[in-house]
């Protein structure tokens, strides 16, 4: 995946590790060889994609794409999204929000907030890796656009 021939880099939010090495198996499985930048909370996450000064130009000219878990140990992914999606400079960056929950009121919020996909995870093994193989997928036609 990359865009104006720069690579895209996933950074993926999921505290749970066994969770995440699954996620990037399964990308790798689909043909992703993208760097993934993972983060088991979201303060680090944040820190990442706004830098030291809060302001999000640490991001400026990135190619990046959001993995999301909503269940965080230090606050919730809407939290995260929210704060994404109201920074000038990550506005446009595509989130993918990938999480168990699957309320129809959460799955609502995410898209309110700017998520621009919204997968439930499978409860077992095979239905997560083949959920996360076709995400795979998407993700070596998917358009990223640069940051602002």
């Amino acid at each position: 995946m990359s865009q104006a021939g720069k690579p895209v880099t996933i950074v993926m939010i999921e505290d749970d590790e066994g969770h995440a090495r699954l996620i990037e198996k399964n990308i790798r499985r689909a043909g992703v060889n993208n760097d993934v930048v993972a983060f088991t909370n979201g303060s680090s996450a944040l820190a990442y994609l706004l830098g030291p000064d809060g302001s999000g130009d640490a991001s400026v000219g990135r190619h990046l794409l959001v993995l999301l878990d909503l269940n965080l140990p230090d606050m919730t992914g809407l939290d995260i999204l929210q704060q994404i999606k109201a920074n000038q400079h990550l506005k446009r960056i595509p989130v993918v929000v990938l999480t168990t929950t699957d309320d129809s009121r959460e799955i609502q919020r995410c898209y309110d907030l700017g998520a621009n996909v919204y997968i439930t995870k499978p409860v077992n093994y095979e239905g997560f890796a083949n959920a996360i193989r076709q995400l795979g997928l998407l993700f070596t036609v998917i358009q990223v656009p640069e940051t602002a």
